[in-house]
């Protein structure tokens, strides 16, 4: 039996190991093959690319004995950022070091009409059920805009790593927009650390 990570234990559920070995195998075969063509940072090369997008999209069943999730979860962390340093490294290469980090500041921008939004109406309310509680999306996005204006600290790790309590949809904001903004901003912060 294959041991690519640690194991949740036979009472507890995990990541399913084969589909954390094809992905993994399936990444490492897309990195040796080299950087995608290169272009604007943040795009992918063109149809059947592989890159840090894939990674920060992966996702896998749960299941009794599985790989466990924080081990798998930092190797993808990691293999996110080395694919943005080989795709930074390239660009720089080609374009420079000022073109890519006027891209990123760029890049960072298309957040700032959302961050500007008062407190409690930055993002859409569920149709209905439940949604992430808007008072703790609200904390994590302040301190996006401390990290933005004022240099304060946040790092991409703690971005993706960051989980929201359940609340009403009248209290609440809807995940999937939530989530699709907070992935611009982790592209954002990872290109740049």
């Amino acid at each position: 039996m294959s041991t690519m990570f640690p194991t949740a234990g036979r009472t507890r559920t995990g990541y399913d190991r084969q589909q954390v070995e094809e992905f993994f195998a399936r990444a490492r075969a897309a990195y040796e093959n080299g950087p995608a063509p290169t272009g604007a940072p943040g795009t992918a090369g063109g149809q059947g690319t592989f890159d840090e997008k894939d990674v920060r999209a992966a996702a896998f069943d749960l299941v009794r004995d599985g790989y466990a999730t924080a081990a798998v979860d930092a190797a993808l962390d990691r293999l996110e950022a080395a694919f943005v340093q080989r795709r930074r490294s390239a660009y720089v290469a080609a374009q420079g070091e000022s073109a890519w980090m006027d891209h990123i500041a760029e890049l960072a921008t298309t957040l700032y009409p959302r961050l500007l939004r008062p407190a409690g109406q930055r993002f859409r309310a569920p149709e209905r059920g439940r949604g992430y509680d808007r008072e703790a999306v609200d904390a994590l996005l302040e301190r996006l805009v401390a990290y933005f204006d004022d240099g304060g600290e946040l790092t991409a790790a703690e971005v993706r790593s960051t989980t929201f309590p359940s609340a009403r949809a009248s209290r609440a904001y809807h995940e999937g927009t939530v989530d699709a903004f907070l992935d611009r901003a982790v592209e954002v912060l990872v290109a740049v650390e």
